[in-house]
């Protein structure tokens, strides 16, 4: 993934976007096919909700169609759960490699790539375990395992947490002992966490940019400042499937996933900002399409002719 400002489209396809939203419905109740004073169930990561940008997404989206969004912000483990059970009509996370199996067991439908940020670790000024000098995530997780620093996990089947464990993996450590705390908690709790106990951790960029009460420092970047490519944090969206789950309202859910996906939802995204930083990045449009954000890695079209 190239980790650039994706060209926001310009007025023309805002105008189109527009005439759309007019199309499925304003924030009047005018009559039958309208959405508005429906409810849309949304299944989503901590950092989403965390950061604030689900809030002015959601409101912006609330005054263009009339619907209120009740978003579950779980993690990203627990939010494909909940729409595998046919709890939630669409979700918004960012683990590929999970995203990938909902998809392909036939849950989740019209995924597209939605915005990215990417994954920093986290620690002390001190920096006990001297991750300031290492070459990549992994060397950094294992010159922390190697002088059993702290080092606090979500240890909550979140994206967050995925990533981690593929870092502990390419480094070739099992971690385990006191100094390794798994919390089992969402991104926001977890730097707490680590900040009160003078520990490393893993967070994404835009939770920690965030936060203004942190004494914790940047001291393995990611990819959006020169950092590896492991430390990529990219989120898709996607329906539930309405042949599954009958119950779930696939066309609202399509509403959102396009309005998040326009220009406007986008433009939303790229202007999001905390503390005067930038904590995400559109990725949606295009004028050089990624199509294999429709499909999960490595699929390939039945080619016997049945």
């Amino acid at each position: 993934m190239e980790y650039r400002r994706r060209e926001v489209l310009g007025a023309s396809a805002a105008g189109i976007a527009t005439a759309v939203a007019g199309c499925i419905g304003s924030g009047e109740d005018d009559g039958e096919g309208s959405i508005a004073g429906e409810e849309l169930a949304l299944a989503t990561t901590t950092s989403t909700e965390a950061t604030g940008l689900l809030t002015e997404i959601n409101e912006a989206f609330r005054e263009r169609y009339g619907v209120r969004v009740a978003a579950n912000a779980e993690g990203t483990g627990a939010s494909i759960r909940s729409a595998r059970d046919g709890n939630a009509d669409v979700i918004l996370v960012h683990a590929r490699s999970r995203e990938d199996e909902f998809m392909q067991e036939g849950y989740g439908v019209n995924r597209r790539d939605l915005m990215f940020n990417d994954f920093v670790v986290v620690g002390p000024s001190d920096d006990p375990a001297g991750i300031g000098d290492a070459e990549g995530a992994a060397a950094a997780f294992d010159a922390i395992a190697s002088a059993e620093a702290t080092f606090v996990s979500r240890g909550d089947e979140s994206g967050t947490h995925t990533k981690e464990l593929v870092i502990w993996d390419e480094a070739g450590v099992e971690p385990g002992g006191e100094w390794y705390q798994e919390l089992g908690q969402g991104m926001g709790e977890t730097l707490t966490n680590a900040n009160e106990s003078g520990a490393y951790t893993l967070a994404d960029r835009g939770t920690y940019l965030s936060r203004d009460d942190l004494d914790l420092e940047i001291l393995v970047e990611g990819p959006i400042e020169g950092g590896p490519e492991l430390l990529a944090n990219p989120y898709g969206i996607m329906a539930v499937n309405p042949e599954i789950h009958p119950n779930v309202n696939y066309d609202l859910a399509m509403s959102y996933i396009g309005f998040f996906t326009s220009p406007e939802g986008q433009q939303i995204i790229e202007e999001f900002t905390a503390n005067g930083e930038q904590l995400f990045y559109p990725e949606a449009l295009s004028a050089d399409p990624n199509f294999r954000q429709y499909v999960p890695e490595g699929w390939q079209p039945d080619s016997s002719g049945d």
